[in-house]
């Protein structure tokens, strides 16, 4: 889990060891330099902030505290070690039966290179920064407002999915909401699609997938009694899109777990990404074993040999995510020439994809996996691009980019980033920033480097306001 913060300072010189030692019920425990404070179960968490803030007040200078994000007294923090200059690095011991605080000096303290955990209110963007992304929401919305077509549709030649996904956007809107009459010709329209196997798609174009995943994703924000049985026979029909024993693929084979667009083409991870958020975003609980089988094929998908057995991934170690592991591996960062093949690269949309889609089946934040995502991110920190994909290419997919890093990010929990050259990055700031200096007069926004359909300004736009909706929660 990540570590939740809490700075305490007061402005005596020295750390009174027996002050604090009186403070608490088990002696300290030297390690390193460092004064480990280890409290009993029987304490809540409550108690030992008390003790902690009455230790401060009695003359102990400054403290970090450690402690579970959720404030759990059910976790204790081990293995106390310098981590690359930094004065220690905590990771929860989930087998523990204590509540542990790490009480260090203030000065000299260096930012451990990782994700960092903040107190709510630290997450929220400045007051400048949050007035102009609710302007930039809305100017974006009326934009789409005027776009609807008579009967509820944008971009009616695919189907229900890109209405499904800018109606979601209206519905997630204060100022809006599921009941506002665009959002109700909306959903009118999509249910026109509903299919006899439970999913939302336009038979003929054969995305059974993508098409039910965001009308799912939909039908869930509207958090309406009587779309429970849609809701419930939508996760049956994407369920069943999945690859496995159902259709004799077993777990040696690369398609275990992955979802394509439909039952007959092969598994990617986008696809299986939009399926994961679809059944996360409608309450499917994480120990359903969709999520377990999933995150097989996504293992697959990312370039780190400790845990990835299929033979592309050999000797590969900077964690980052391609296309899908279908035919010996396949990135759209590294297209070329049939008779110059390039070899597997990483890149951003797929990373944050696969990032995500570990923590919403549950994968633990010390897993290889996730340490060796979180290396990924850190050394390729970015949001002017895609990133990893060949710089010719670089702005492809940018806003679908923008959505799964929004999503991922928020999804593992706190807002700072330590990238690998020790600069720190405010997530939702940087994002909010970025997102409104991009958009356009009349409120939409759009890719000028067209593929896939991000030349579209209903599909861009309402990706664009979601990522700005999640960066402002």
């Amino acid at each position: 889990m990540p570590k939740h913060i809490i700075r305490l300072a007061a402005t005596a010189a020295a750390i009174s060891i027996g002050l604090a030692a009186s403070a608490f019920a088990e002696p300290p425990t030297k390690r390193r330099g460092f004064t480990d404070y280890r409290g009993a179960h029987s304490q809540s968490a409550t108690e030992w902030r008390e003790k902690i803030a009455h230790g401060v007040s009695r003359g102990i200078p400054s403290a970090h505290v450690l402690l579970s994000p959720s404030g759990a007294e059910d976790t204790a923090w081990s293995d106390l070690s310098p981590l690359q200059g930094s004065p220690a690095h905590a990771r929860p011991d989930p087998t523990a039966r204590t509540v542990g605080y790490v009480l260090t000096p203030l000065r000299g303290l260096r930012h451990s290179p990782e994700f960092r955990e903040e107190p709510k209110k630290n997450r929220q963007l400045p007051p400048d920064l949050a007035a102009s992304a609710r302007n930039a929401i809305q100017r974006g919305l009326e934009y789409l407002k005027s776009k609807q077509e008579k009967d509820g549709a944008w971009t009616a030649p695919y189907g229900p999915a890109v209405t499904a996904i800018v109606a979601k956007a209206f519905v997630q809107d204060s100022a809006h909401g599921p009941h506002h009459p665009t959002v109700e010709r909306a959903v009118t329209y999509i249910l026109r699609f509903e299919q006899n196997d439970g999913g939302f798609y336009e038979r003929r174009q054969n995305l059974a997938n993508y098409q039910t995943s965001v009308v799912l994703m939909l039908l869930a924000a509207l958090d309406d009694p009587a779309h429970k049985p849609r809701i419930a026979r939508a996760q049956a029909s994407l369920k069943q899109l999945q690859y496995d024993a159902g259709e004799s693929i077993d777990l040696a084979n690369p398609w275990y777990g992955g979802a394509g667009y439909n039952k007959e083409k092969r598994p990617d991870l986008s696809n299986t990404q939009m399926m994961l958020e679809a059944l996360h975003q409608s309450g499917l609980p994480k120990d359903d074993p969709v999520y377990q089988r999933a995150i097989t094929f996504v293992s697959r998908c990312q370039l780190y040999d400790p845990t990835n057995d299929q033979p592309f991934a050999d000797g590969k170690t900077d964690g980052g995510f391609i296309y899908s592991a279908h035919a010996g591996g396949e990135s759209k960062a590294s297209e070329g020439p049939r008779d110059a093949p390039i070899p597997l690269r990483a890149y951003g949309s797929m990373t944050y994809s696969g990032f995500k889609s570990m923590l919403y089946a549950g994968v633990a934040h010390d897993d290889p996996r996730v340490k060796a995502t979180v290396a990924w991110i850190r050394n390729n920190w970015t949001l002017d691009q895609n990133p990893g994909m060949p710089q010719k290419r670089a702005h492809e997919g940018l806003y679908y980019y923008y959505h799964v890093f929004a999503r991922a990010m928020h999804a593992w929990g706190g807002p700072v980033i330590v990238d690998a050259t020790g600069k720190r990055h405010n997530w939702q700031q940087e994002l909010g920033r970025k997102l409104i200096a991009l958009q356009k007069p009349d409120g939409s926004w759009i890719n000028e480097k067209d593929r896939w359909l991000e030349g579209d300004p209903n599909y861009v736009t309402a990706l664009a306001v979601l990522s700005l909706q999640t960066a402002t929660k």
